[in-house]
């Protein structure tokens, strides 16, 4: 159960770390990716990237969350302690998304001439906030799945990052300063709340060791 913790705190910690490092200059890495990826934001490509960022993007977690709530609703009374698993997950999905929300604290301009601030990518944290969420409650129900589930939702984070630089209105640190931040408080929020390390929820009116 600590290191959990430990890794969530120390990825917090690189989180806050780089948004402050480049919050001033932009580094070179940043300019040169910048330069590949945003060349034909206006064009065809840029087009694409919008549209998939439509999906993969900050609908994506309010959708989940929704589901997660009515279908714990639904096995309420019937298993009580899935129920219990949901309810908690949807609490650390809502976590991770508030990673978005720290924009302010560091103030990092955009490649371009965009609304809000790039630091760190609201699209990047959103499809990450889910993936980290899918994969826990994978980790309880279907563990024998956790590998693809943590794959594809890898694959998931990664065009949604993709498409927000194709954009041209993030650069390739407020991806990985995204990604960063959600796992850091996805750890530590999952700790807290007694899913990590994972068990597995019993079924039929079983409380179960979600529901401690």
């Amino acid at each position: 159960m600590i290191a959990p913790v430990v890794v969530g705190f120390l990825l917090i910690a690189l989180f806050v770390v780089l948004g402050v490092l480049f919050s001033g200059p932009v580094p070179g890495f940043d300019l040169a990716v910048a330069d590949v990826l945003g060349a034909d934001h206006a064009g065809a490509v840029g087009a694409v990237a919008q549209a998939v960022s439509h999906v993969l993007g900050p609908v994506l977690p309010v959708a989940a969350g929704v589901v997660g709530l009515v279908w714990a609703v639904v096995v309420r009374q019937s298993e009580p302690a899935l129920s219990v698993l949901l309810v908690k997950s949807v609490v650390v999905l809502a976590l991770c998304r508030l990673v978005s929300f720290a924009k302010p604290l560091f103030g990092r301009d955009r490649p371009r001439e965009y609304p809000e601030f790039s630091y760190p990518s609201g699209h990047v944290v959103s499809v990450a906030a889910v993936a980290f969420t899918a994969a826990v409650l994978c980790a309880w129900l279907a563990r024998s799945r956790l590998r693809a589930c943590a794959a594809w939702g890898a694959a998931a984070v990664a065009a949604a990052a993709l498409c927000r630089m194709l954009m041209d209105v993030h650069w390739l640190s407020d991806t990985v300063g995204a990604v960063a931040g959600v796992v850091g408080v996805g750890l530590v929020a999952s700790a807290a709340l007694g899913l990590l390390p994972p068990g597995g929820v019993p079924r039929r009116r079983r409380a179960g060791a979600a529901g401690a």
